[in-house]
């Protein structure tokens, strides 16, 4: 066994804990199949979104985990639900009154609003696979229609019908009175309308393969269950695609977890082990409100990279997958931070610490090495967005005249990295920062610290490193009588930034330049500040 194999199989980063379980279940003979399925699901009635980045890139890093405790191949499953009917027109495409003549129909039937595609299906695929792309996702695409209507569920849909009983006791007891009253795992497809039908089943014959439906008209309609004549309502469908698959693992949120456990019965009931599967926690708003698509709170995965980068979010999903957290614009330069912390780390750790350390698990243990394009803590993004805010800076170049000064061998040709940062800096105090500026005026004391800080930052050598302007910044606060350094250090961001939190003072003037810094004290100072 390999010291990397060793090493894997003692992690504890939650990866490793989720990929041991495949490991458990294969432990005494590969699949049959040959590989280990990993699964994401996609329901293409509206476009790809932040929660959909997170299942596809949590999954990934626990089957890149999985890759390194055992050889048995792999494979990543992004299924779309596209055999759904349009249940409702999104208030958010083109074409509205025409989709509405198509309600009920499945998605790869309705016309496609945008013009652009075969039909509304294949457009949000499109739109997925392209969003998938983007991040470099290694997937494979499955569209649901396509296996509905190939016959490769066939077998599973007849398996379902000779479960009919079973499957119906699994479900009854969780649906309302009125609704179990009429439900049935299967939803026939109307052959004169192509509309997938919530209707009452009126007879099975398993040994037939068939049903007895009511149709819309009041017409008894016996069809095939198989060949995309039916589909199964969603729960059953799920438990179906994970029996005829022989899917290993899927995620979901916390929110499905009744469903997960039915699916999970419904599954075993057809002969087949349930997929392992970890249930994440849902994201809150600005006011702790849960995110919903309907609703439009929260942030956008667009959004999102208008500010940062994108392993910036691959880190926030990482953190804490179990716990509610706040997914709202002012978490995004903690992230970044955060970001470039555990890359400049995990240059100098063991290789245990490696496996620990998220940019292992964001870049499949290969994470860019800092000084290369990517800029060390000196230039953090916060570092960056206080310089854009204090140079009231609207471009690039306003920027880059500071941190050229500050690097002289870095540019944007030969750090590109850095390069986005600046303009991720510039884009985020523009639209988040500049609108709630509010500067303080000094008190006596506040002043009388401040005096003696500018009289110290023009004493200072020509060349004080960060540090020293660091250490000179905490040898004035303690001279005065600030309740505690976070006082003083508070004032410090209110006073000169307009704002309650900031950054590393030091580094701060260090990279904005003594004169520039001073000059920012003495205008705090006479109040010509803001």
């Amino acid at each position: 066994m390999t010291d990397d194999r060793i090493y894997a199989q003692a992690a504890r980063a939650w990866p490793f804990e989720e990929a041991k379980k495949l490991v458990e279940r294969y432990k005494s003979a590969p699949p049959k199949k040959g590989y280990v399925l990993f699964e994401t699901g996609y329901g293409p009635s509206g476009l790809p979104h932040i929660g959909t980045f997170g299942e596809v890139v949590r999954t990934t890093m626990v089957r890149q985990a999985f890759q390194r405790l055992s050889d048995i191949p792999t494979r990543l499953f992004a299924f779309s639900d596209d055999m759904d009917g349009l249940r409702k027109v999104p208030t958010n495409v083109p074409n509205q009154e025409m989709l509405a003549q198509h309600l009920g129909k499945r998605l790869t039937l309705v016309p496609d609003p945008f013009g652009t595609h075969e039909s509304f299906g294949h457009h949000n695929n499109a739109m997925l696979r392209g969003f998938l792309d983007g991040f470099g996702f290694e997937y494979e695409f499955q569209s649901s229609t396509d296996w509905y209507m190939s016959g490769r569920f066939d077998q599973g849909l007849l398996d379902v019908l000779r479960h009919y009983e079973q499957v119906q006791e699994i479900m009854l007891p969780s649906l309302r009175e009125e609704r179990a009253a009429s439900y049935s795992p299967f939803l026939p497809v109307c052959q004169k309308t192509g509309r997938v039908l919530q209707v009452p089943i009126l007879e099975t014959n398993a040994a037939a393969g068939t049903i007895v439906y009511q149709d819309e008209d009041g017409t008894k309609v016996e069809t095939p269950v198989t060949g995309g004549c039916c589909k199964l309502q969603w729960k059953p469908d799920w438990a179906m695609r994970w029996h005829v698959m022989n899917v290993d693992y899927e995620m979901s949120g916390k929110d499905l977890i009744p469903s997960v456990q039915l699916a999970n019965k419904i599954c075993r009931e057809l002969g087949s082990p349930p997929p392992e599967g970890f249930n994440y926690e849902l994201f809150l708003d600005d006011k702790g409100q849960k995110i919903s698509k309907s609703k439009g709170n929260g942030l956008s995965v667009e959004e999102w990279l208008e500010y940062a980068p994108p392993e910036s979010l691959a880190l926030f999903m990482y953190q804490k997958p179990r716990a509610a957290k706040r997914l709202y614009f002012d978490v995004i330069p903690r992230a970044v931070d955060d970001y470039l912390t555990f890359v400049e780390k995990f240059e100098g750790e063991a290789p245990a610490q490696k496996l620990e350390n998220p940019a292992w698990h964001i870049h499949n243990g290969k994470p860019p090495v800092t000084g290369n394009g990517i800029p060390r803590n000196a230039l953090s993004f916060g570092i960056l967005l206080n310089l854009a805010s204090v140079a009231n800076a609207e471009t690039k170049d306003t920027l880059w005249g500071f941190v050229s000064r500050y690097l002289p061998e870095a540019n944007p040709v030969s750090a590109p990295f850095l390069d986005k940062m600046v303009g991720f800096a510039i884009n985020y105090y523009r639209d988040h920062v500049k609108p709630h500026k509010k500067y303080k005026t000094p008190d006596d004391m506040e002043r009388a610290a401040l005096t003696e800080l500018l009289a110290a930052l023009e004493a200072a050598p020509e060349g004080a490193s960060a540090e020293e302007l660091q250490n000179i910044v905490f040898e004035v606060g303690k001279k005065h009588p600030f309740p505690e350094l976070r006082a003083w250090f508070k004032a410090l961001y209110e006073t000169l930034l307009g704002q309650e939190t900031g950054p590393r003072m030091g580094s701060f003037f260090a990279l904005y330049g003594r004169k520039e810094s001073a000059a920012l004290i003495r205008k705090a100072l006479d109040g010509s500040i803001g």
